[in-house]
């Protein structure tokens, strides 16, 4: 009996009641919400010795602009970071899950976990759900084998390129990365060639916009640096918006008087109110 008064956690993971909802709704002749359009460009680039994650940071929802400072670059290890675009609950939720059970393999194991693991969980995990998982992924790190480059599809399908790009500002990105990718790329010409590539999804996606932020995952090190790039500086107003008083004009004008009653309000007669139930 003492489990009926204990309180219930709900179950960890994702919860998708809302689509009984949703079918709910449909056969009682009501319209379900619709999903919302998101926006997002993620870059990701391989090299000889190092591996350069980019991504933007504004966050929209359908027209609207949710979040200016969205932390789009999720860390899974020490080894290896992941860029997420699609649905941004669906993107934090899956790398949480993804990098506790990192964390779990590596203490069993008791050494580095590999790339290519965490992106064997990533696709089981999404494959599972069949889409229903708004996740789009760039997974990048280095371990025993080198460098390495992944992208995972929201359906689970996987495939590992030396550059890609994925969200809405895809096609901006990329037509940088294909002009300018050179293997042989010094650090700084990596960081700049990523940098403009997030850029060009930024100036030419509305759904991509704000900052740059960029991750560098060498062998025995991780810069991550937000903001790497403020690709949107906030203008000065040119002009003064503060106008003297007499400005627009006043057609009519009406004064309603507020009598206010100096007698004590009378106390309302009645059968008090039955408030023992």
């Amino acid at each position: 009996m003492a489990g009926v008064y204990a309180v219930e956690r709900p179950p960890s993971g994702f919860n998708f009641e809302n689509c009984r909802r949703n079918k709910s709704l449909i056969e009682m002749g009501f319209q379900p919400p619709r999903a919302q359009k998101t926006g997002t460009t993620i870059v990701g680039a391989l090299f000889k010795d190092f591996v350069v994650l980019g991504a933007d940071t504004r966050a929209t929802s359908d027209s609207i602009v949710a979040d200016k400072n969205c932390d789009k670059i999720h860390y899974l290890a020490k080894n290896m970071y992941c860029c997420g675009a699609g649905t941004a609950a669906d993107t934090v939720m899956t790398t949480d899950m993804i990098r506790s059970q990192l964390e779990l393999h590596r203490m069993m194991t008791k050494r580095q976990p590999r790339v290519v693991t965490a992106n064997r969980m990533l696709k089981q995990l999404l494959f599972r759900y069949h889409g229903q998982i708004g996740a789009a992924l760039v997974l990048g790190g280095f371990d025993v084998d080198g460098p390495h480059l992944y992208t995972v599809a929201p359906h689970g399908s996987t495939d590992k390129s030396p550059y890609t790009t994925m969200g809405s500002g895809s096609l901006a990105a990329m037509s940088v990365l294909e002009q300018r990718w050179r293997p042989n790329l010094t650090e700084d010409e990596a960081k700049q060639l990523v940098r403009d590539a997030v850029a060009g999804g930024v100036f030419n996606d509305l759904g991509s916009g704000s900052h740059v932020d960029l991750c560098v995952i060498k062998k025995d090190k991780v810069d991550y640096m937000r903001p790497y790039d403020i690709a949107n500086v906030k203008g000065v107003k040119q002009g003064k918006y503060v106008y003297p008083r007499g400005t627009t004009g006043v057609l009519t004008t009406r004064v309603i008087p507020l009598v206010v009653e100096s007698e004590e309000v009378k106390k309302v007669s009645g059968e008090a109110m039955d408030t023992s139930a």
